[in-house]
């Protein structure tokens, strides 16, 4: 009884802090929003003082480079499918950039993700070194990246393709990691207690498990490679994007032919992104049939 009577004394007092630590709660919040926008405008007036104050100047003449852009194109309307052949190859390049630094960095992902992957790692102290590795890898852009590798090897795709297989080893050697991480151990100790080595029992107890997710991911990141491809042109790095700043540096007079390059790079992102969704989505669902149906 005596128990009883101290807990409904205490029920107000445990209201009364709750309430209390909400209140503290929303004032922080507050103070972190003022604090948030005092730095947002501060930062904008600094990048708009460093640009002679020309933001608000400009802001007027948003519109101009579009809608130059899209009058060429329809003036030149019936050169766009010459355009289009033209650059083709150009679009051919920056996907084999694409294609070819995303299998790279999915294999060096791979094995990256089965070395950090706490239960999994042949040696449990390199897990913390290496994640830092994969951390440092996603947080260097890949234009940082290129910008140095080209001052090296000189332009063309293949610092692109170094740049980018970089950073895609970094963010996919993290995504399998965490896929790894529900895998079922029983088949690793099964073949642990045949006297299978490290790479047996990753390649034949692990793989196969999260072999749909691997894929996955994979081609999400080659999307996202695309586009990354497609941008490090600008710096040099070949591909379509070369081609894109050239005709844009070119000024009026190229604008339709940078309207067909828009256009190759809009229809090239669109199939891509439909196929890889069509297949991530039958290897996610096809492989929970399997696992529903043994």
């Amino acid at each position: 009884m005596t128990d009883i009577s101290e807990a409904t004394a205490r029920g107000p007092d445990i209201r009364d802090a709750y309430l209390a630590q909400m209140r503290a709660k929303r004032v922080m919040n507050m103070i972190l929003l003022i604090i948030f926008v005092a730095l947002l405008i501060a930062g904008f007036r600094t990048a708009d003082g460093r640009n002679a104050g020309g933001f608000w100047n400009g802001l007027p003449n948003i519109l101009d480079f579009p809608a130059d852009v899209i009058g060429e194109a329809v003036e030149r309307a019936h050169l766009m499918p010459g355009y289009l052949v033209e650059y083709f190859p150009s679009l051919i390049e920056t996907i084999n950039i694409a294609a070819a630094s995303t299998l790279l960095g999915g294999i060096f992902g791979l094995v990256m993700s089965l070395l950090t992957t706490r239960g999994l790692a042949p040696v449990t102290w390199l897990v913390g070194p290496l994640r830092r590795v994969l951390d440092i890898l996603r947080a260097i852009p890949e234009i940082v990246i290129a910008l140095i590798l080209i001052y090296l090897l000189g332009g063309g795709p293949v610092p692109a393709m170094i740049a980018i297989a970089l950073h895609t080893v970094g963010a996919l050697g993290k995504l399998f990691s965490e896929v790894n991480e529900n895998a079922s151990l029983k088949p690793v100790e099964g073949l642990a207690s045949v006297g299978a080595n490290w790479t047996q029992r990753m390649w034949l107890g692990v793989v196969p498990q999260v072999a749909p997710n691997y894929l996955s991911y994979a081609l999400l990141r080659f999307e996202i490679n695309i586009r990354a491809s497609a941008i490090l042109g600008f710096v040099g790095a070949g591909g379509i994007g070369y081609d894109l700043r050239n005709t844009m540096s070119w000024g009026q007079g190229k604008f339709d032919e940078a309207a067909a390059i828009f256009v190759l790079l809009f229809l090239t992102i669109v199939v891509v992104d439909q196929l890889s969704s069509a297949l991530r989505n039958r290897l996610t669902h096809g492989a929970r049939i399997s696992e529903a149906h043994p």
